[in-house]
């Protein structure tokens, strides 16, 4: 038994009871920030809410949290603690964003109040959310090209923002006034202390029904009871040590190369011990990761392998992360730029980890994910007179790794926050000069498997009536496409498209920072599919067939990636064949030469794509070979790299023919 645990004081029926009003009580927090928030992206849910102890660890989290917040919101709640430690007082209240101290990127900003029962503090309420914008040299605050925290934002260390019950409105003008929309971000901050209020109001009642020393201990009896199960359900797996990597496109610093994010991981007895000190050092990018950051990714992929067990900070004490020195991509250190995390480093430590865990659970093993990808478009809104800056701020949906016995999710919020919510369009256009165009599941964006990875989608849009407005994209995974495991195939780069089809056509890439736009430029992205499980010529034809029907797979894809020959008998109608025959002999023939595919010469390959003999499919499903996407340029190293990775993860399964 831990140290932390001790034998339960509640009654069964006392403890369940406090336990689940705890949830009820954060996620009250979150309807008063939804009903109040003054900004879309808030509403969209990118956003947390946690009710701390005296020590700031976690009692409990919201049921629709975001994954990469919850793990560090108690380390923001220990630095207002260790800050303000001796001078915290009834009626006060703090803000926080600081990535160096545990935070997430700038944007996070949390806001946390101190409860006090009977003159003693017992616990901290905590809403975090995601602020339009900090400030720094892009409006949304994404600068890919940040080296250092300068021109990513406002960094704000625990501040006192509420002083004894009085709102110091001069400190949360000074935050307010250096970004973009100060009237979005005084409304937000507003909601968001709002939301404590009622945390506190809430414990204050389970007080009165319960007593104030029946609720403490609750605090600490919840934190236990989850120690003990997650300590349970290790002590269950085998002892042993795993390992894998993942990888961001590249350091635009560096020749061109992956950037590794080396995980592994060790069971002994009741514990895991995650090491990701091995990583590569920390890019000139936006990219890295803090510390909090790259502790929260480790924890969210064991947590996706343990869906049954609530999340506080007794799920911590079995499961410790060494995040290595700082100056790495997973561990960067003040001033190195980090609001990018999300798409670097934070999911690549997820989708490793992911990979590490399907070799412990078979059962529940699943392929890449898709990759978190935002797209800020801000300026001046020429529709209106004052000329007001706007941020049109924007993410997708996208697919989620096959899985063993299921294909994988079609068209899903990401793994930084599956409660994160689609921007409905309507809103957007009636707040911002972007007109959405399309939007639509995208063919062939599964990665090809036994099991297919999920469909992501294709969205495009136009910018109306802008002035002085830029377009910026923070994502990743041009180059690392999501994979597949146990013989399934990539899914395909990320990246955006400027005017495409029309005069001034450019393909953007997966980041990029304050490209000009003008009224009438139009724009397109996708979002990756997962990565395929098992080996694709070894799924049913009758699948692949529904697949061509339901428009989730072309049928020269079918052929392609599948060895599967079908007829079109009646397009309009969705009728199709599968020439049975056919499908034996394309996928004996491909048995036969795929294998030697990753052997042939890069270059080679790259012209067969100039002159449109293959395809980008072709190219990162069958012959490995990574490209300047709009140039038509051999990456080399990048393409020996992944051809590697391709090696092991799909081929290594592929039965010979």
């Amino acid at each position: 038994m831990s140290a932390h645990q001790t034998d339960s004081t509640l009654d069964p029926v006392t403890f369940e009871v406090l336990k689940n009003s705890f949830v009820t009580l954060v996620d009250e927090m979150a309807e008063q920030i939804l009903r109040t928030c003054h900004s879309f992206v808030i509403f969209a849910r990118d956003f947390s809410c946690a009710l701390c102890d005296a020590e700031g660890n976690t009692i409990m989290q919201g049921s629709q949290d975001i994954a990469v917040h919850v793990g560090t919101l108690h380390l923001k709640a220990k630095a207002v603690l260790e800050d303000f430690a001796g001078d915290i007082n009834e009626g006060d209240v703090f803000a926080v964003n600081d990535p160096y101290r545990g935070g997430t990127h700038f944007s996070d900003v949390s806001i946390v109040r101190p409860i006090f029962s009977d003159g003693t503090l017992i616990a901290l309420a905590q809403a975090n959310g995601h602020w339009a914008d900090m400030g720094g040299s892009t409006p949304g605050s994404f600068d890919v090209s940040a080296t250092d925290h300068f021109g990513e934002g406002v960094r704000i260390p625990p501040v006192r923002i509420v002083d004894r019950g009085v709102v110091r409105e001069d400190v949360i003008a000074l935050v307010a006034s250096n970004t973009r929309a100060p009237g979005a971000i005084v409304g937000d901050c507003h909601a968001q202390v709002e939301a404590t209020r009622i945390a506190e109001q809430e414990v204050f009642r389970l007080i009165d029904k319960y007593g104030n020393a029946t609720v403490v201990t609750a605090f600490g009896e919840v934190q236990d009871y989850v120690e003990r199960l997650t300590r349970a359900r290790i002590a269950g797996l085998p002892d042993g040590v795993w390992e894998t990597e993942d990888h961001i496109d590249a350091d635009p610093a560096a020749p061109e190369g992956l950037v590794a994010v080396r995980v592994r991981m060790t069971i002994a007895g009741d514990e895991i011990h995650y090491d990701l000190s091995g990583s590569d050092p920390a890019i000139a990018s936006f990219l890295n990761a803090g510390a909090g950051v790259a502790f929260s990714g480790a924890i969210a992929s064991a947590k996706t392998f343990m869906p049954d067990i609530p999340l506080n900070s007794g799920f911590y004490r079995a499961i410790h992360v060494d995040v290595g020195p700082q100056g790495t991509v997973v561990n960067a250190g003040w001033p190195i730029a980090v609001t990018g995390c999300v798409s670097g480093a934070y999911e690549k430590i997820m989708n490793a980890g992911f990979e590490l865990w399907s070799q412990l659970m078979p059962e529940r093993a699943m392929a890449c994910c898709f990759n978190l990808e935002y797209l800020l478009v801000g300026g001046r809104d020429a529709r209106s007179d004052e000329r007001p800056f706007f941020m049109w701020y924007d993410w997708m949906a996208g697919g989620w790794g096959g899985r063993n016995g299921k294909d994988g999710q079609n068209a899903t919020s990401p793994v930084f926050g599956v409660g994160l919510a689609v921007q409905p369009l309507e809103g957007q256009e009636r707040l911002t000069p972007v007109l959405t165009t399309s939007h639509e599941i995208l063919p062939d964006s599964g990665g090809p498997g036994r099991h297919r990875g999920g469909c992501g989608v294709r969205k495009g849009g136009t910018v109306t009536a802008v002035e002085d407005t830029v377009m910026s994209y923070c994502c990743d995974r041009s180059r690392a496409v999501a994979w597949g495991i146990m013989g399934g195939l990539p899914s395909l780069p990320h990246g955006v498209w400027l005017n495409r089809g029309r005069e001034g056509e450019r393909f953007l890439g997966a980041n990029f920072s304050n490209v000009a736009v003008v009224p009438g430029d139009s724009f397109e992205r996708p979002s990756a599919g997962g990565g395929g499980f098992g080996d694709p010529l070894e799924r049913d034809p009758a699948e692949v067939l529904e697949d061509v029907a339901d428009g989730y797979v072309t049928v020269r894809r079918a052929e392609r990636d599948y060895g599967v020959i079908i007829q079109e008998v009646d397009v309009e109608l969705c009728e199709y064949r599968v020439e049975e025959e056919a499908t034996e002999r394309a996928r004996a023939q491909q048995r036969a030469e795929r294998g030697g595919w990753l052997a042939e010469d890069p270059e080679q390959v790259a012209r067969r794509f100039r002159n449109g003999e293959l395809d980008t499919f072709d190219l990162v499903r069958h012959y490995g070979v990574i490209l300047d996407w709009g140039t038509g340029e051999l990456l080399p190293r990048t393409t020996v790299q992944y051809r590697a990775l391709l090696r092991r993860r799909s081929a290594a399964h592929w039965r010979e023919a």
